[in-house]
């Protein structure tokens, strides 16, 4: 995915992969200056992308014992918006294609998408029956994981 080119445009999801997983150390220096706890780590995030204003997109590790993929992904924004954005990286596949980014997830969930034909292909490579509308994503998100804003407020200080 970090290979494939994100349109930065009005209408378009605002998020930049990185190559690699910010490493562990990287991931608790900005975890405790992001919620000014210096007492927590980064042990139970991944974070793999940006968006243009500085929030991390990061995969939380909540389910015990459940691969990687298996995982929600989340969204902690630069100005401390919160939320997780698909239950699974399949879910957060189809997201992208419909043009959905994890900032306009929280944010602007109803937000009308714009499908991203070569994000759709990838989709449709790796997470082939899981196919759902961004809407249908934000929503089993939020159904399955209530309560992540207030568990991470409650590592802020």
């Amino acid at each position: 995915m970090a290979d494939v080119p994100f349109h930065y445009a009005e209408d378009a999801a605002d998020f930049e992969p990185f190559p690699e997983f910010l490493s562990a150390e990287e991931t608790t220096e900005w975890l405790r200056a992001w919620t000014g706890n210096g007492e927590v780590d980064g042990d139970d995030f991944r974070v793999f992308g940006q968006d243009g204003t500085g929030g991390y997109a990061a995969i939380w590790l909540t389910r015990p014992d459940r691969p990687l993929a298996d995982q929600p992904v989340v969204f902690l924004g630069s100005e401390g918006e919160t939320g997780v954005v698909a239950t699974d990286l399949a879910g957060f596949l189809w997201l992208l294609a419909d043009g959905l980014g994890p900032r306009e997830a929280v944010e602007s969930p109803g937000q009308r998408p714009r499908t991203d034909g070569e994000l759709t292909a990838i989709a449709e490579r790796f997470a082939p029956g899981s196919r759902r509308s961004a809407s249908a994503v934000i929503d089993a998100a939020a159904r399955e994981f209530p309560d992540f804003e207030d568990i991470i407020t409650a590592l802020c200080r």
